[in-house]
Parts: C-alpha cells; sequence; structure tokens
C-alpha cells in the first residue's frame, strides 16, 4: 500500500512538472513526447513517468495515439480566443467579489509585494526573456490572490478550466512584448486600487478589460508568429528569389 502511495505521489508530481512546462511553452504545442528522452531527463523509471503522460492526457494537455504515444495538443486559435472571453467574464467577477468582501491583511501585502516586485522587474535593464520570465511569477501571484479573494469555488473551477489551455495561463506572457507587458502591470496598479477602494464595479470592468487586452496581445503575437513561419517557407523563399 505504501508502494502505491509513493508512486501516485511521484506521478502526481511529475505531472505538476510536466504541465507547468507545457503551460510555459517549453514542451512545444503539437510536439510528440519521447518517453525515454523525457524519463532520462527528469532521472524516473518510465512506469511513473506514463502514469503522469496519461493525468495529462485526462486533462485535456496531451493526446495519447496507440503505437504513437504523447502528442502535445495544439489548440486552434479560435478555442485560445473563446477560452481568453471566458476568462475575461470569470476574473471580472472574481475582481467584483474581492471588492465586494474586501482583502485580507495579508492579500493586501501579497498584492502589494507583487506590484511593488513587477515594477522592479519591468524598471530593471535585463535581458527581455528574463524580464518576462521574472514577470510571469509576479502575474500569477496578482491573479492568484484575487481568485481566492473571491471565495467562490464556481469562478475557481471556470479559471481552471480555461488555463487549460497553455496559451490562456496566467503564467504564459512569453510570447509578449515588453511593452504590452508594462501596459498589463499598469492595469494591475489600477485594478487593485479599485478592489481596495471597494469598488466593485470599477474592479470588474476593468478587470475584463484586462484579459481582454492580453487576448488582443496574444493574437497580434501569434499573427506574428504565423506571419514568420509563411516567410520561411522553401517554396516562398524561392518564389522571392525568382
Amino acid at each position: 500500500m505504501m508502494e502505491k502511495t509513493g508512486a501516485a505521489t511521484l506521478s502526481g508530481e511529475l505531472a505538476e512538472r510536466i504541465r507547468q512546462d507545457l503551460l510555459d511553452g517549453v514542451i512545444a504545442s503539437g510536439s510528440r513526447i519521447n518517453e525515454v528522452s523525457l524519463s532520462r531527463g527528469l532521472a524516473v523509471s518510465r512506469t511513473p513517468l506514463r502514469a503522469a503522460l496519461q493525468m495529462l492526457a485526462g486533462e485535456g494537455l496531451l493526446t495519447y495515439t496507440p503505437n504513437r504515444g504523447f502528442t502535445v495538443r495544439a489548440f486552434p486559435l479560435s478555442e485560445i480566443v473563446d477560452a481568453y472571453e471566458m476568462r475575461a467574464l470569470a476574473e471580472g467577477l472574481a475582481a467584483r467579489l474581492a471588492a465586494e468582501r474586501g482583502l485580507s491583511a495579508d492579500a493586501c501585502i501579497e498584492l502589494e509585494n507583487a506590484l511593488t516586485r513587477g515594477d522592479q522587474i519591468l524598471a530593471s535593464g535585463i535581458e527581455p526573456n528574463a524580464q518576462r520570465a521574472e514577470y510571469a511569477e509576479i502575474n500569477e501571484i496578482f491573479h492568484s490572490v484575487i481568485h481566492d479573494a473571491a471565495s467562490s469555488r464556481l469562478v475557481s473551477d471556470v479559471l481552471r478550466l480555461c488555463q487549460q489551455i497553455p496559451q490562456t495561463s496566467t503564467h504564459n506572457i512569453l510570447a509578449f512584448e515588453i511593452d504590452d507587458i508594462r501596459e498589463r502591470h499598469r492595469f494591475h496598479h489600477r485594478i487593485y486600487d479599485a478592489i481596495l477602494a471597494r469598488e466593485p464595479r470599477e474592479a470588474e470592468a476593468l478587470m475584463r478589460q484586462h484579459v481582454v487586452s492580453v487576448k488582443t496581445s496574444l493574437i497580434r503575437a501569434a499573427s506574428r508568429q504565423i506571419t514568420t513561419a509563411q516567410r520561411n517557407r522553401p517554396g516562398q523563399r524561392k518564389a522571392a528569389v525568382e
């Protein structure tokens, strides 16, 4: 019984680690999982790894095909947009509920620390990818604290579903330009001020606008990626030369 419990715990830990890599885009969308290489990289046997991959397939992050194994599920842009629309509604409600119910002293401290740290990261002269990676942590904390302050299981469930699409996760800001992130951070300050002032309608409106603007940034980033891919097609390069 103890061995089964230990194996289940290891599989759960592996699933969490791989899930985060999927959400962060470390494992590319549409790529096939090489179980042998992954097990070596994680220094685990294939049995708990296979169980972890099956968990993630059950969540819809991976697709299993007999004789081919697991593949990272690729989400169409239309589905990503739908998830952002739903997230905007749920996040807006979370902000309104947080403003109506008030923030605890601990929540205020966490949000103020996140805002201050965000100011510092975006004002630093570090390399842009490092800025994005550090700010991703702050972004996730900011939104999570507001979700908790809303004290709504339904809102939490909806947001959990939305964030199963990697591009919709609050942790996923890697595709955005630094100027986009600075604009998002300015929204964070305004949202916090509205919640702190117990202004539910303002907090809800700002949060919805914030998430919709993130969706716009994502669509712009996706459009750039598609354009780049089209330009790099061999046939198109040849045609350009001719």
